[in-house]
């Protein structure tokens, strides 16, 4: 199947980048910040489109109130920092060191004039993989300004250049989950057909996209497809974990896919039977059909998140399927297979458009399995623009025997 990718891929420009970067000093200047400082993997990439390999080993990016930029990596990072970045490279021996990190930190931090207030998205590195250290605030004697919420708010709107992205990778899942459903077939496992799907999407995206390309961040990444245990009647929770489950004729099957271009995500989603489907299998299917098609119709500019859901949840009422609810409507979607704003009762977020939304209602039953259509969305001025583009009818969605 051939996929129609520019070659060579091209990511996020610079120019892109450098507006995002002035768009938060705006603030950092406005607060009277004298710059600030990023931890969080996925907003150093948002600003920057630095990558790295998040790890127990502290990496921040931070720029001055001024606009000058320094990244605090490893010493063996350093080379690597210096060859695909023009930013100024700090570094320290290794963690947790004679010397802490967050305390050369903190000079560093000093010498480009950032102290005394800072902006921050978290007050220190985070507790991952074991990591432990004391707050920036400590180590710099500074007040730290959270910055988290104004980060997230920026991604929300997604760029005419990342929804492209986004759309490629919405081709790729497509092309990966139609591998998946051809290799679902009864006695095969879960993880024969995932790996084999996985295998040929993730190759053929690479020889598409040419040599040059630089959007993963470890030589196992790419385009995946699989079922994650939402096997049979575990196809009802919707988080399962996978356990190498053989399919029978009767199961549900919940598919998930996820295919990063240059970082971004879409996310593509369905509810798969293998073998005739009964008249319960074909109700619950049709309600769950109905039900993102409800959610489709809600979902514009100047409603709200909630709004949206309660759309959803108003169909589960009305259809006397509360007791086959599980989840919110959807969520964000772009660098993280998962962002804000959530499409649920609790978020009050005005919809605006170039916001980018997976969609996603489910219908579960413990005794028969779960129903859950996933489809990304573009909120555009009048509506929403439909990214992914596979089957949503029972027909095509039903393994023969």
């Amino acid at each position: 199947m051939a996929i129609d990718t520019p070659r060579p891929l091209i990511g996020v420009p610079e120019a892109e980048l450098e507006g995002r970067r002035e768009r938060l000093l705006e603030l950092v200047r406005a607060e009277g910040l004298t710059g600030y400082v990023l931890f969080d993997e996925s907003y150093i990439r948002y600003l920057t489109n630095f990558w790295f390999l998040s790890t127990e080993r502290p990496v921040g990016f931070a720029q001055s109130a001024s606009g000058d930029m320094v990244v605090f990596v490893p010493e063996f990072e350093v080379e690597r920092v210096r060859a695909e970045t023009s930013f100024a490279v700090a570094s320290y021996p290794e963690y947790p060191g004679t010397e802490h990190p967050m305390l050369l930190l903190a000079g560093v931090l000093d010498s480009f004039g950032i102290g005394g207030r800072i902006g921050a998205d978290q007050d220190g590195y985070p507790g991952i993989l074991g990591y432990q250290g004391p707050a920036l605030s400590e180590v710099a004697s500074a007040t730290v300004a959270p910055l988290s919420a104004t980060i997230e708010a920026m991604m929300a709107r997604k760029s005419e250049v990342e929804v492209a992205l986004i759309r490629q990778s919405a081709r790729w899942c497509e092309h990966a989950h139609r591998l998946l459903q051809d290799y679902s077939w009864p006695g095969a496992t879960e993880a024969e057909a995932s790996l084999r799907a996985g295998h040929e999407a993730t190759l053929a995206f690479l020889e598409s996209v040419g040599e040059g390309y630089d959007g993963q961040l470890a030589s196992a990444d790419g385009v995946q497809a699989g079922y994650r245990g939402q096997i049979g009647r575990r196809s009802s929770w919707a988080h399962a974990i996978a356990h190498n489950i053989r399919f029978e004729p009767g199961d549900v099957l919940v598919t998930e896919t996820s295919a990063p271009v240059c970082g971004y995500h879409a996310e593509l989603e369905r509810a798969l039977i293998v073998g005739p489907p009964t008249d319960e299998m074909r109700r619950l299917f049709d309600h769950a059909v109905a039900a993102q098609r409800v959610a489709f119709d809600a979902l514009r500019p100047g409603v709200t998140c909630a709004d949206v859901d309660g759309a959803v949840m108003r169909y589960f009422e009305q259809n006397d399927l509360l007791s086959n609810w599980r989840q919110h409507t959807g969520h964000a979607i772009g660098l993280r297979n998962h962002e804000a704003p959530f499409l649920d009762l609790g978020d009050t977020t005005t919809i605006e458009p170039g916001m980018v939304f997976t969609i996603e209602p489910g219908v579960y039953d413990p005794e028969i399995g779960g129903f859950r259509h996933s489809d990304t969305v573009v909120v555009t001025p009048d509506g929403i623009d439909i990214l992914t583009d596979y089957p949503t009818d029972i027909e095509s969605l039903t393994i023969p025997l």
